[in-house]
């Protein structure tokens, strides 16, 4: 019973682990403006997804607490708002970005390049923040499988076989939660306003 309901799933697991960052990836590229949308810059977004961030972060470690603690009904609660709020942070990321130019860390005066000047005075801490960025992304990816994978584990009831990757997945998951609300802090102060 428990592989056959995770059989069933893992055609899905394999479609959405690469459908969904192929498909951030090409509306990442795409700005509404290009294909003459009149559209206002979501430039209020940011705060918002960075502040779910740092809920999904919140969730994912009460969720342990609660199944650390014999409550395994809180822990599924948390754990499906968590991932309903992964959901709703990719949405809304991506469309500030299709909204939106990028903003560039260290670009001071805003102009969208990052002169030599501006270089100088960010110093090393855009080289901080660029590992931030790249790792906070890459993990965003590989995070998508683990999640799934995990969940659909439970729901098939095979706890045993959960519990040994969300031993996995629950750092990542935390990691990139976190990341995201300091890349957030770190960029913020380069935002056009």
């Amino acid at each position: 019973m428990e592989q056959s309901v995770e059989k069933k799933y893992n055609k899905w697991i394999v479609v959405l682990s690469v459908a969904i960052p192929l498909v951030v990836a090409i509306l990442f590229k795409v700005k509404l403006k290009d294909f003459g949308f009149d559209v206002e810059p979501l430039s209020f977004l940011p705060p918002i997804y960075a502040t779910i961030n740092g809920i999904t972060a919140v969730l994912l470690l009460v969720a342990v607490w609660a199944i650390k603690n014999g409550n395994r009904k809180l822990h599924e609660r948390l754990v499906k708002i968590a991932i309903g709020c992964s959901v709703a942070f990719l949405g809304m990321y991506v469309a500030y970005h299709m909204t939106s130019d990028s903003t560039v860390f260290g670009d001071i005066d805003h102009n969208g390049v990052l002169e030599a000047e501006e270089a100088i005075a960010v110093g090393k801490s855009r080289l901080l923040y660029i590992i931030i960025l790249l790792t906070h992304i890459l993990l965003s990816v590989v995070i998508i499988p683990f999640v799934l994978i995990t969940y659909v584990r439970a729901l098939a009831g095979n706890f045993e076989r959960h519990k040994k990757i969300a031993k996995i997945t629950f750092p990542l998951w935390l990691y990139v939660a976190v990341t995201g609300v300091v890349v957030y802090l770190m960029i913020s102060p380069y935002y056009a306003h």
